[in-house]
């Protein structure tokens, strides 16, 4: 592959041709990394054209030495862990995309999905708190789940959300299973077993907590013609 497509820091190669491969450019995972090594990632990225860029999993002292260095062109969400370098991509979705989670102690990882989302050109709607335990809250929310191009479900403790959901709509569910739960819920791993085994059709599942491959899944669907 040509060297034009990489961009070589040493401690990391930058992918600059995931834009054209992917549709969004490289997103960096700010976990394990020094807020030196994210600033320089960004800095290539937004050298060669790639805002907005995102960087996941980043903490806030971390994100406040980001911000120094870009200023007001980079927004950090502390709830979701989320940066974004750039404004979102224009609304180019075919529909919307509706994030629903079960319960507030979900909220963190139901935000990076709709972050996500929207920072790659999608219409997000927000149904947050509509868990099983009170299932009237979702049955509530029924004509905006039925408007839906995509869905993701956030949930933690049995992951039985998707499940209702899966056998309300036509289209296609993601379920995100979190690792909020009491101890047999093994940090999320019960969610996660319970959402494979789904018996609702159309329903999909990422790893636990993975708000971002939920949110960057639910673009690409939404993004399909026809």
């Amino acid at each position: 592959m040509s060297s034009d497509y990489i961009d070589n820091l040493g401690f990391a190669r930058v992918d600059l041709q995931r834009k054209a491969r992917q549709g969004f450019g490289e997103v960096v995972y700010g976990e394990g990394k020094s807020p030196e090594q994210i600033i320089a990632i960004l800095e290539s990225l937004d050298a060669h054209g790639q805002r907005p860029a995102l960087v996941t999993r980043l903490e806030s002292e971390k994100a406040a030495c980001v911000a120094n260095v870009f200023g007001g062109d980079f927004t950090y969400f502390p709830e979701a862990r989320l940066g974004r370098l750039g404004e979102n991509r224009p609304c180019d979705g075919q529909g919307a995309i509706v994030v629903a989670c079960g319960g507030t102690s979900d909220l963190g990882v139901a935000e990076e999905a709709a972050l996500v989302a929207e920072a790659l050109g999608n219409k997000v709607v927000r149904l947050y708190d509509v868990g099983v335990a009170g299932i009237h809250r979702l049955l509530a929310c029924e004509s905006e789940l039925r408007s839906a191009r995509v869905v993701v479900a956030v949930a933690g403790m049995e992951g039985a959300l998707p499940s209702v959901i899966g056998g309300l709509v036509d289209a296609p569910v993601i379920a995100v299973p979190t690792s909020v739960g009491y101890g047999a819920s093994f940090g999320g791993v019960a969610a996660l077993l319970a959402m494979l085994n789904s018996c609702a059709a159309g329903v999909s599942v990422v790893n636990i907590d993975n708000g971002f491959g939920a949110g960057f899944l639910a673009s690409r669907i939404n993004h399909l013609k026809g």
